[in-house]
């Protein structure tokens, strides 16, 4: 089974989490802001991984480290759950409908950090998520996981369905890029021999 654990203690936020890959769904998520959780709670189940994730943060000033440092921790647990990253297949999408919105993500876990994140969202708070914040969140992500992210909703009328349906698709085209090939499993997923 491919798992990590990380720590990550700052003047701002302390957060502990753990990651199987090779998991059933199962989630223990406690960010203290509840939409993000939720948003967590699907990916942790759509992607068929086992999450915990426990963060404490500086709510009192605003969401902003709290949530992009639960981006990063994710990220880290993924970059070292995946280890030398020989024989995974690399690179996912998926296509997701939530009722009447259609999202897009595609992800490639090729070392190099990118993200292009679409959204389209036009209200400042979806729940009490601050929705200006999930940049930051996938931010983190891409930067400390060593991945490409691309996220786009081709439509939607309703906010939460479209994040809703970006995490769902982040969850699935994760889930492929991790999966392993058997044919391919001692070969790293590049021509140039390294990630």
């Amino acid at each position: 089974m491919r798992a990590a654990t990380v720590e990550r203690i700052t003047k701002e936020t302390q957060i502990r989490a753990s990651l199987r890959l090779e998991g059933k769904g199962r989630y223990d998520i406690r960010t203290g802001v509840r939409f993000l959780d939720h948003m967590l709670e699907l990916f942790t189940r759509h992607g068929g991984f086992d999450v915990t994730l426990h963060a404490a943060g500086d709510l009192d000033v605003d969401q902003h480290h709290t949530v992009e440092d639960c981006g990063i921790v994710l990220g880290q647990l993924f970059a070292k759950a995946l280890g030398d990253r020989k024989g995974i297949n690399r690179a996912g999408y998926f296509v997701q409908t939530m009722d009447e919105t259609l999202a897009v993500v595609a992800v490639d876990l090729g070392g190099r950090p990118a993200l292009v994140y679409h959204d389209g969202v036009r209200v400042r708070m979806v729940g009490d998520l601050q929705v200006e914040l999930l940049h930051d969140f996938f931010d983190g992500f891409v930067v400390h996981s060593g991945s490409n992210l691309h996220t786009k909703i081709l439509h939607g009328r309703s906010s939460h369905h479209r994040i809703e349906a970006i995490f769902k698709c982040f969850a699935r085209a994760m889930k492929y890029a991790c999966s392993k090939d058997a044919r391919l499993k001692d070969q790293l997923p590049s021509t140039k021999g390294l990630l």
